[in-house]
């Protein structure tokens, strides 16, 4: 069964979201992923865990928290 994670991340420019895009890609048994960059948000599912998508952004030098309907207002990076 798959996995599906949503994390809080700020999307401000293309560079930022094209450097996502391609850390999330190398992920291993990863089945879909988007970025939502009206909400800041990216889903990734598949059999990965929040901690590794929240790693591999992190070595992008982009922080990501986990993904709170609550959380709505954007933090700084």
């Amino acid at each position: 069964m798959a996995n599906v994670v949503e994390l809080k991340v700020n999307l401000h420019c293309d560079e930022c979201i094209r450097k996502i895009l391609k850390a999330i890609k190398k992920i291993e048994d990863i089945e879909t992923y988007d970025v939502d960059t009206q909400l800041n948000k990216v889903i990734v599912s598949g059999n990965v865990t929040e901690e590794q998508v929240i790693r591999v952004l992190q070595k992008v030098r982009k922080s990501a928290v986990k993904w709170d309907e609550g959380n709505q207002t954007l933090f700084t990076n």
